[in-house]
């Protein structure tokens, strides 16, 4: 991989104030007006040019992930390519049947009326998203925002300053300012954006910060999409293919090196198979990322922590767990300096430790044997609704057990983390872990309101027009009668 080439900021074209983010905000009120009008061949066109043009600097995409964090040209093309052109290959495929108005059959009361549900544009969304995975998660819901019909402004991570300078670049070819923007800089252009009258936030990150975004849109009544995180648990029962598991279990936690929203956060494994479990999840890491600390340093494969701070703070989370009694049976090597932390599997890891109850998001993972699925279940409700359950079972009474008895986001059945890639399915948490959901025709709809219209082809309301008499009160009646 070459490093040579920087994609940071120059001087003029990075950080900005206030004053210029107020500006580009106020050009994009009359471009949302515009907008609402605008036709599916336009709404089209933007997508494909933006599609387009995004894959013409695919080499400098993976040449700028290699800088932030050292991810595998691989896993950029997996996870950052591969996701925003199929977004986007979906949505002009279906903008036209999605902004099509939807037939509603009148209801008793409402006979002599059409009805139909009409998707109009929201206006002006504002687009936070995260560092972890920062071109997939800007330009993913870039794309929903404008199928529906709006202007967007991005305000991607500065933690991963080459990436989010060539994102920068890349929106600035192709679209005007009063169109979509981007602002790079630190928290503050953040807090500057959340202080505006957005019609739309769509917020990627932690659930710390999700509410710090929603208390600012509550100031303007703004609605939002958050799509946070949380601790994902995955089920193993004595039924569940070991192998299929250890295998898919592990790339799912490890690409990106663990930090993934929806990466299995901790395993409950069946005390019955916990010993092979753990076996084969050793075998699987050692012929895939080396046998030592320094062979897994040297890994083409593995990624970096994004930042020291982040790596000391993942560093601290295995510190407790170890001086608590918890053993490490894979890995455990830290280099702080060097943002490494190999792949790492820990167990016996005691209640109070902090790596049972923080997110981990990084490469530790926590295994946890149980004898009886109902203390898997009180412990996967003591704690917030997370963002993603994984079963690994071929029992379905357990699988049917674990389904009806707790909440989350999303689900994988003996796989994980891929309904991520379904733009069938309506991706984001539930209460802590996000609040509404993106890609596909939800993310159409996320940026969408719904407006609901109805017209009237006969006069019968009339009926029940003042002044009201006997014959009033009968009408009523019957219609009470007959409408349940």
């Amino acid at each position: 991989m070459n490093t040579a080439v920087s994609y940071l900021p120059n001087a003029n074209s990075g950080l900005s104030n206030d004053a210029e983010i107020r500006r580009v905000f106020e050009r994009q009120r009359e471009t949302a007006l515009r907008l609402r009008s605008s036709t599916a061949d336009e709404r089209i066109a933007k997508i494909k040019r933006l599609r387009d043009t995004f894959l013409t600097h695919q080499e400098a995409f993976r040449e700028a992930g290699y800088q932030d964090f050292k991810k595998p040209p691989a896993e950029v093309d997996l996870t950052e390519v591969l996701p925003v052109v199929a977004e986007a290959n979906d949505a002009m495929r279906n903008i036209r049947k999605w902004m099509k108005p939807t037939g509603v059959w009148p209801t008793r009361m409402m006979m002599g009326t059409k009805a139909y549900i009409q998707y109009e544009p929201k206006g002006r969304a504002l687009i936070i998203s995260p560092w972890n995975y920062p071109v997939n998660l800007s330009f993913g819901p870039l794309i929903s925002a404008i199928a529906a019909g709006n202007t967007a402004i991005i305000k991607p991570s500065e933690m991963t300053p080459h990436t989010s300078a060539l994102m920068s670049r890349v929106i600035r070819e192709i679209f005007s300012e009063d169109e979509v923007a981007i602002f790079e800089g630190d928290a503050s252009v953040s807090t500057t954006l959340l202080s505006l009258p957005f019609d739309h936030i769509f917020f990627t990150g932690s659930p710390a910060i999700g509410k710090v975004v929603m208390a600012a849109a509550a100031k303007h009544l703004t609605s939002v999409t958050l799509e946070l995180g949380g601790k994902s648990p995955t089920v193993i029962d004595d039924t569940a293919d070991l192998d299929l598991a250890a295998k898919t279990i592990l790339w799912g936690k490890f690409t990106n090196n663990g930090q993934t929203c929806i990466a299995p956060d901790h395993i409950y494994v069946h005390e019955s198979v916990k010993a092979q479990f753990v076996e084969r999840c050793k075998d699987v890491l050692a012929s895939t990322y080396g046998t030592t600390g320094d062979a897994q340093m040297k890994s083409p494969y593995l990624a970096r922590v994004v930042n020291q701070r982040h790596t000391q703070r993942i560093s601290t989370l295995l510190q407790d767990a170890k001086q608590r009694g918890a053993n490490v049976v894979f890995g455990g090597d830290v280099s702080e300096k060097d943002c490494f932390i190999a792949p790492t599997l820990i167990e016996n890891i005691p209640a109070d430790a902090k790596i049972q109850s923080e997110e981990i998001f990084g490469p530790l993972l926590p295994i946890i044997s149980y004898r009886n699925l109902d203390e898997v279940l009180g412990a996967i409700n003591s704690q917030p609704k997370p963002l993603a359950l994984y079963i690994w079972s071929r029992n379905e009474r357990n699988i049917d057990k674990i389904m009806k008895n707790t909440s989350a986001g999303g689900t994988c059945i003996n796989h994980c983390v891929v309904h991520f890639l379904h733009l069938g399915l309506p991706f984001g948490g539930v209460n802590n872990s996000g609040i509404g959901s993106g890609h596909g025709h939800f993310g159409f709809k996320a940026f969408s309101h719904e407006r609901a219209v109805v017209r009237t082809r006969f006069m019968l309301a009339k009926m029940f027009w003042a002044p009201y008499t006997d014959w009033t009160m009968k009408i009523i009646k019957l219609v009470m009668k007959t409408s349940v």
